[in-house]
């Protein structure tokens, strides 16, 4: 487990390469052990995480049945665990082919520990959908805070990689396409049918 000086350092990494600035990375552990830890930041956002889980289990799983509702919550954390590893799986092995390897442990460790940012940044909607059920103020919000969390998380990808917006804008594309497309196949896979109205 990182020590607390550890993590804060690398949020503090994470954050200043949303805010599209290159020397965050001096701010993270690149080395092989920084690699794998940086995987510890699933464990710091998963408070703000568990809120949303809660809150859509509560809507689409059984309201009479408790273990109705544990299992949903289980099912939505393997959904939203698989989106957050999988892509940087794949990744892994197109990186090399596409010249981008000397960057991929840069972009991983700094792609996780922004995803945890991110997870934070997420928590209010997920607390109005948790306490304040309304359709239309949390689709807002959640809309709002989802523009922000692509705008950092570009701007992470562009100073991460360095070499300019088209490349750091394919990156990004091409990973949030990924994400999606595990995202909708591990819901279908797992059963799970979320209404629109929850989704945005």
């Amino acid at each position: 487990m990182l020590s607390a000086d550890e993590t804060y350092a690398s949020l503090a990494g994470a954050w200043r390469l949303m805010l599209g600035k290159a020397d965050g990375l001096r701010l993270l552990d690149l080395s092989a052990d920084g690699f794998w830890n940086s995987f510890f930041a699933i464990v710091v956002a998963a408070p703000a995480l568990i809120v949303g889980w809660v809150g859509i289990a509560n809507e689409i799983g059984d309201p009479n049945a408790f273990a109705g509702r544990f299992s949903m919550l289980l099912r939505l954390a393997t959904v939203d665990i698989g989106s957050w590893v999988l892509p940087l799986v794949g990744l892994a092995l197109v990186a090399p082919r596409l010249g981008l390897g000397g960057r991929f442990v840069h972009y991983v460790v700094a792609s996780n520990w922004a995803s945890a940012i991110i997870a934070w940044l997420m928590l209010p909607s997920a607390l109005i959908r948790l306490f304040l059920p309304s359709d239309e103020v949390s689709g807002l919000v959640s809309l709002l805070l989802f523009a922000l969390s692509m705008v950092l998380t570009w701007r992470m990808t562009n100073a991460v990689f360095g070499r300019g917006a088209a490349v750091g804008t394919a990156v990004f594309a091409g990973m949030f396409v990924a994400s999606l497309a595990v995202l909708f196949g591990l819901q279908a896979l797992l059963g799970i049918t979320i209404p629109t109205s929850i989704e945005s």
